[in-house]
C-alpha cells in the first residue's frame, strides 16, 4: 500500500527528565481522509464479495467491509511514516523504540498523538592524554611453582576420618536445618554437607559454629547472613541452624613420588619435569591474565574520566540480556528462580557506558579496523585444528563469527590507543596476588 503523504507533518518537542523525550506530532485529519478515500477505491477495483461483480462494488458496501481495516492501516502507516520525519526534522537519534499514544483531546482538525522514548547522549570526551592508567608489572619465582606443586598435592589429597575435635583445615561432614523467624526456608537444609573449617565455604557464623566440633555433636547455630548475600531473602538476616556433625575428617597430603607424578602426566624426568610443566603453563595464563587486566585498567581509565549520562532503556535491555546469560550458565529455566536484576545493574550500567565512550573514542580518533590484524587473529583462533585452513574459511564466511572477532580487533586497538595516548605507570604486584 501507498505510505501517506506526511509533508504537513507538525512537530513540537518536549525535554523531560534525563535522556527522555516526548513529541507531539500533529497531521491534519483531512490527509488522513483523503488517504483512507484513495485506499478504499483501490480495494473496491480488486475486492471480491459475494453478489458483485469485481470493480462494481458500490462505495458504500466496500466502506462497510474494509473501512474499518483501512483506517487502521493508514492510521499506523502515519504514524510510522510521519515519526520518521520528525525524528529527522528535530536531530533526534532514539535509543530505543517509543511509546506511542494517540492524543483524544482538543483538536479536530488534526490527528495528533505523541511518542515518548530516550535519546542518546551528546558525549564529549575528554582528552586522552589525560587519563591515568595502572599497568601491572608482574613475575613468578621458584617460591610460586612451589606453591602451585602444593595445591596440586592439596587438590588429590585424601580425607581420613579423626576421632577428636575438629581443627582449621578439617573437614566436617555435617547435617542442619535452618529456620528464620521460627519458620523453614528455601535451601535452609543440607544432609551430608562436606565443609572445611577455615576455608570460607559457608557464612562465618556458621564456620565459627563448626570449630572444636566431635562427631555425633549437635549445636544450635545462630548466623547471620551479610547484607551483600546473594539471596535477597536472605540478606542482613538473622538465622538459626540446627546442626549434626556427622564426622570429623584429617586431610592426607600425597608425597610427590612416582606414583603422584604419574597422575599429572609425567612419566619421567621427576618434580624437575613437573615444574618446568608449571612453568609453561604459569607463563601462558599469566600473559592471557595480564592481556585482559591491562584492558580493563585501560577501558577502567576511558570510564572515570568520562563520565556520563545514558539511556536506561538500553542498561534495563543489557541486564535482561545478562540476567538470561546467567541462567544459562546456572542451568535455570524457572524465571521465579533467576537472579535478581539488581545483581546486574552496575555491571550493566559500565558496559552501556563503556560502549557508547569506545564508539565516540572511534569516531573521534578514526579508528579504523585493522584486517590484517582480524586474519591474524582468525589463524591464532584456528591453529590447534588439524584442518586449520577449513576452519578458518568458516569463520571468514560466517558473519556472526567474524563480527565477533572483529569486534574483539577492534577493541584490541582501543585499549592500544589508549595506552600509547594516556598517562600510564607500572605497578610490581606479586604473581600470587595478581593471579588471585
Amino acid at each position: 500500500m501507498d505510505t501517506p503523504n506526511t509533508n504537513a507533518v507538525d512537530v513540537s518537542v518536549e525535554k523531560r527528565k534525563g535522556l527522555e523525550r516526548r513529541i507531539t506530532v500533529r497531521v491534519p485529519t483531512t490527509q488522513i481522509e483523503q488517504e483512507i478515500d484513495t485506499r478504499l477505491k483501490k480495494v473496491g477495483r480488486t475486492a471480491k464479495l459475494k453478489g458483485f461483480r469485481p470493480g462494481k462494488i458500490p462505495a458504500k458496501v466496500v466502506l462497510q467491509h474494509y473501512g474499518g481495516q483501512v483506517r487502521q492501516e493508514v492510521i499506523s502507516d502515519t504514524i510510522r511514516a510521519s515519526y520518521s520525519r520528525a525524528l529527522v526534522q528535530e536531530e533526534l537519534n532514539p535509543a530505543g523504540d517509543p511509546n506511542i499514544e494517540p492524543v483524544t483531546v482538543g483538536d479536530e482538525e488534526n490527528f495528533s498523538y505523541q511518542a515518548t522514548f530516550e535519546v542518546y547522549p551528546e558525549i564529549k570526551l575528554k582528552p586522552t592524554k589525560t587519563i591515568t592508567v595502572e599497568t601491572p608489572r608482574v613475575a613468578f619465582d621458584e617460591s610460586d611453582i612451589d606453591e602451585m606443586v602444593e595445591k596440586l598435592r592439596d587438590q588429590r589429597a585424601e580425607w581420613e576420618t579423626v576421632e577428636r575435635k575438629s581443627t582449621v583445615d578439617d573437614r566436617t561432614v555435617v547435617n542442619y536445618a535452618g529456620t528464620l523467624g521460627g519458620e523453614p526456608f528455601k535451601g535452609g537444609e543440607g544432609k551430608e554437607v562436606p565443609v572445611v573449617v577455615g576455608a570460607g565455604q559457608v557464612v562465618g557464623d556458621f564456620e565459627k559454629a563448626l570449630k572444636g566440633v566431635t562427631a555425633g555433636q549437635s549445636k544450635l547455630a545462630k548466623v547471620k547472613f551479610p547484607k551483600d548475600y546473594p539471596s535477597e531473602e536472605l540478606a542482613g538476616k538473622k538465622a538459626v541452624f540446627d546442626i549434626t556433625v556427622l564426622r570429623v575428617e584429617e586431610k592426607n597430603l600425597p608425597e610427590v613420588d612416582e606414583a603422584f607424578l604419574k597422575t599429572l602426566g609425567i612419566e619421567e624426568g621427576g618434580i624437575d619435569a613437573l615444574k618446568d610443566q608449571l612453568r609453561q603453563s604459569m607463563q601462558r595464563e599469566l600473559e592471557e591474565r595480564l592481556k585482559v587486566e591491562t584492558r580493563n585498567r585501560a577501558l577502567d581509565g576511558l570510564f572515570k574520566a568520562n563520565g556520563t549520562e545514558v539511556p536506561n532503556t538500553l542498561v534495563e535491555g543489557t541486564v535482561s540480556a545478562m540476567q538470561a546469560e546467567s541462567m544459562r550458565r546456572l542451568g535455570i529455566e524457572d524465571p521465579e528462580t533467576a537472579p535478581p536484576r539488581s545483581e546486574f545493574q552496575d555491571a550493566a550500567l559500565r558496559r552501556v557506558t563503556l560502549s557508547l565512550l569506545v564508539q565516540e573514542l572511534i569516531r573521534e580518533n578514526d579508528i579504523k579496523l585493522d584486517h590484517k590484524r582480524v586474519n591474524n587473529r582468525i589463524e591464532e583462533l584456528v591453529a590447534p585444528y588439524e584442518k586449520a585452513e577449513e576452519a578458518a574459511q568458516i569463520y571468514r564466511s560466517n558473519r556472526e563469527l567474524l563480527a565477533q572477532v572483529e569486534s574483539g580487533v577492534l577493541e584490541d586497538q582501543v585499549v592500544g590507543f589508549i595506552l600509547e595516548h594516556a598517562k600510564t605507570k607500572e605497578k610490581t604486584e606479586s604473581f600470587k596476588k595478581f593471579m588471585r
